[in-house]
């Protein structure tokens, strides 16, 4: 993972000597980030600032190569709620802190032909970009630490703490794009339109205390990149970003107390509503109802929309202070993530043409309550340094819920079978959750750890970490870290670490599950979605779900001379045991001609379930990570008070599965894998080989310019075999910005993100035979062309 991808020269230095001090990786205080034993890197608000999107983890993945984040469409909730990757592990093996305290996932479960595919994560958009300082970001495993999780590394979002003070920004861009498709669509597009009004204020708390108040609205309009449907002579499909709009609050408190002591806390809201297109159904598909002629409810076909209505709570609070030698921080911290479920412009086809056309399709939650304890002193062991002692105790409990949608978005209607054909039922597009999906599950876990760091003689610094951990669902585990770090000279030190790390079995993948129609191969099958340990996951061969389990390396060094950095670590992550989404297994009637013994079995088990195909979690995924981060950055500053920055940051991630699960089920007659070749390659190749940023930054008295060149490693978009995999190509990706302050306070920007109107490949005719998929999901950087923005700056 690299990051300071771009970390921003700051206005004084005051302002920089502050940006250097971390507290990710380490409980030693006054670290600087060049100093510390692990990488660990910063990204300031300034730097996620100077780009069009502000989205954040649009915004950090511009900085850390490492780190992707790609744009995935239809894939139902995923549209509106994307996973960012770092290493090209899973986006629920990177941990998210808030201040240093635990983030709460999300309720969604990632469940289609997305990167992620399986994981239920940190939604890092649902923190406004406004409201953070600086994100520190440790490039190590940590889960000796900090608990599940930290397998990739860990992300620390610190946010912004000022007394007076405040700005605002109002930015304003959309997609100034020529596409031009297979089937005939050759535009100039101008779609994508995204206001965003955003600031942030400093209040004075008393004598000495602050609270920071940071408000974002964004207002998003839907791209199209969909081609025209050669069958009809239009464009049927919608390829491309949701529409979305949201609102987010985030408060931020420090109030000193007596004796030294000082109270903390921090509060935050968000509420998106997003509408993103499904697939398109032709006026021939046989969910229209009755039959093929003037009946049809819809005569031109019609594109399903998936709405998603989702807010975001969490509110910690905590004091800290000196206990006699021990510094003492408490804090307790609360998390709820819910999202509700509709559909429109739709039909259940069951229920006839005069149903309606719009659905509730049910809710999913999420919550998490962690209370923290954390104390740290030093010792005068007679070496050359003291010994930092940290010891802790977390304790966290989690709740899932799934709420039911209404009847008719999940019910089989009185028509059940028109013009011959036996009609798909529920909402199309989303299928509602349906009573027997309900599910209110929760758990709790207690960990505690023992954390030491010092200087044993002059230049060697050792750090050593345990922690214990105890869930009341798969029992318990065991994690230790060892690094150390010697400094030949002020100029050059050599660092490294060794550490086992876990991830526990989410909630949301122990027990998520809904009836819907996936297509495979072009042909629907009503699937289900059950727990490894319910009826019909125990008899495909599922179990339960157990902690996956890491082993991380890293080696190597730091270079400085002046305005001159540079440090380079390579890394070795082995992973076993990872939980993964297995294979869609069909059923097939018996009579079917060329039906399998295997799908037999599965139709005779699923008939009594309404469903005709069956997926579930399961561990049994190996997969072995090799890869090496570099960073190189100089700073120049005139006499004129200009400056300049360079930042040339790069990530070489080679991913390797050497391990998958197969069935082991006594009603299937042939051993079936569950992670089939798509999914391996997804894996494996699903994110880029390689990432390069180059960013230079220039400020001179009036004027300030950006530009970044991210260049990105070529994608496999894998097929169903060889003869239809995609290789999206290496690209490259230039990003500007020019500014000019006209006072202090009031500063214009202008730029374009994607300056070049950089495409991937277009997908195979024989992968998009309706047009309506030109482009993979995979694609790093998307696939919607040129985004052009201009923004207004305000300071007081």
């Amino acid at each position: 993972m690299l990051v300071a991808g771009a970390v921003q020269a700051q206005s004084n230095e005051q302002a920089t000597a502050v940006d250097d001090i971390v507290v990710t990786g380490t409980r030693v205080a006054n670290r600087s980030r060049l100093d510390t034993v692990a990488p660990v890197d910063v990204v300031t608000a300034e730097t996620l600032e100077q780009r069009g999107s502000t989205e954040l983890a649009a915004q950090l993945a511009a900085s850390v190569p490492a780190l992707n984040f790609p744009r995935p469409s239809a894939t139902d909730g995923t549209d509106s709620i994307r996973p960012a990757t770092l290493r090209g592990q899973g986006p629920d093996q990177t941990l998210v802190l808030v201040n240093g305290v635990r983030r709460h996932q999300t309720a969604l479960v990632n469940l289609n032909g997305s990167v992620g595919r399986g994981s239920s994560a940190v939604d890092l958009n649902a923190i406004p970009s406004s409201a953070v300082e600086r994100i520190e970001v440790l490039r190590d495993g940590a889960a000796a630490q900090y608990g599940s999780d930290a397998i990739a590394g860990v992300l620390n979002l610190r946010l912004r703490e000022a007394r007076e003070g405040g700005g605002a920004n109002v930015t304003f861009g959309q997609y100034v794009t020529d596409f031009t498709g297979f089937y005939g669509r050759n535009d100039k597009i101008r779609d994508g339109d995204t206001l965003t009004v955003s600031g942030w204020q400093g209040f004075a708390l008393g004598e000495e205390g602050f609270l920071t108040a940071s408000v974002e609205y964004r207002d998003r309009e839907s791209t199209n990149r969909s081609d025209i449907n050669p069958t009809l002579g239009r464009i049927t499909g919608g390829q491309g970003d949701a529409q979305v709009e949201d609102l987010s609050v985030y408060l931020n408190a420090g109030v000193p107390l007596s004796a030294g002591w000082e109270a903390y806390g921090w509060a935050g809201y968000q509420k998106r509503d997003a509408s993103a297109a499904a697939f398109y159904r032709t006026p021939t598909d046989n969910t229209q109802n009755p039959d093929y002629g003037s009946g049809r409810k819809y005569p031109d076909g019609y594109l399903p929309y998936i709405l998603t209505e989702t807010t975001d709570w969490t509110a910690a609070g905590g004091i800290r202070g000196n206990v006699g030698e021990w510094g003492v921080d408490i804090n307790l911290g609360y998390g709820q993530n819910q999202i509700e479920f509709g559909a429109e412009n739709t039909m259940n086809p069951t229920y006839g043409l005069n149903g309606q056309t719009s659905f509730y399709a049910g809710s999913l939650e999420y919550s998490q309550l962690v209370l923290g304890i954390d104390a740290s002193r030093e010792y005068d062991l007679g070496w050359h340094g003291p010994l930092n002692v940290a010891v802790g105790l977390e304790a966290r409990r989690e709740n899932y819920q799934i709420g039911a949608g209404e009847q008719a978005s999940y019910d089989r209607g009185p028509v059940l079978v028109a013009g011959g054909n036996t009609l798909t039922f529920g909402s199309r597009g989303f299928t509602g959750f349906t009573p027997n999906n309900e599910v209110d599950e929760d758990r709790s876990n207690v960990g505690v750890y023992l954390d030491l760091e010092g200087e044993v003689v002059d230049g060697l610094t050792l750090s050593g970490a345990v922690r214990y951990e105890n869930y009341s669902d798969f029992g318990d585990n065991v994690s230790g870290k060892f690094a150390a770090r010697y400094d030949f000279n002020p100029h050059f030190a050599i660092r490294g670490a060794v550490s086992t790390g876990f991830r526990a079995p989410s909630l949301q993948q122990q027990y998520y599950t809904q009836t819907s129609v996936l297509y495979i191969s072009n042909v629907p099958y009503e699937t289900g979605t059950y727990p490894s340990v319910s009826e019909v996951g125990l008899a495909l061969g599922g179990t339960d779900l157990q902690a996956e389990e890491s082993v991380n390396y890293s080696l190597g060094f730091v270079a400085r001379n002046g305005p001159f950095e540079f440090t380079a670590d390579a890394y070795r992550i082995d992973i076993s045991d990872r939980i993964i989404l297995s294979e869609t297994l069909t059923g097939k009637a018996p009579g079917t001609v060329g039906a399998t013994p295997n799908e037999l079995a599965i139709y005779n088990l699923l008939t009594p379930y309404g469903a005709t195909a069956a997926r579930f979690f399961i561990n049994g995924v190996d997969t072995e990570t090799t890869g090496l981060d570099v960073v190189a950055r100089y700073r120049a500053e005139t006499a004129a008070g200009h400056r300049l920055d360079f930042t040339l940051a790069g990530n070489v991630n080679d991913f390797k599965v050497t391990k998958t699960p197969v069935t082991e089920s006594g009603i299937l007659p042939t051993q079936t894998s569950l992670f089939g070749r798509q999914a391996v390659y997804r894996f494996e190749q699903g994110t880029p080989p390689w990432k390069v940023v180059f960013q230079t930054d220039w400020e001179a008295e009036k004027l300030g310019g950006t530009l970044r060149v991210s260049g990105y490693g070529d994608v496999l978009a894998a097929g169903a075999t060889a003869a239809t995999d995609l290789q999206l190509g290496d690209a490259l990706v230039v990003d500007a910005e020019a500014r000019y302050r006209f006072t202090d306070r009031v500063t214009l920007a202008v730029g374009a993100d994607n300056l070049l109107d950089q495409y991937p490949r277009q997908s195979l005719r024989e992968n998009n035979t309706t047009g309506a998929f030109p482009f993979s999901n995979f694609s790093p950087y998307g696939f919607n062309g040129r985004y052009v923005y201009g923004r207004i700056s305000l300071k007081w």
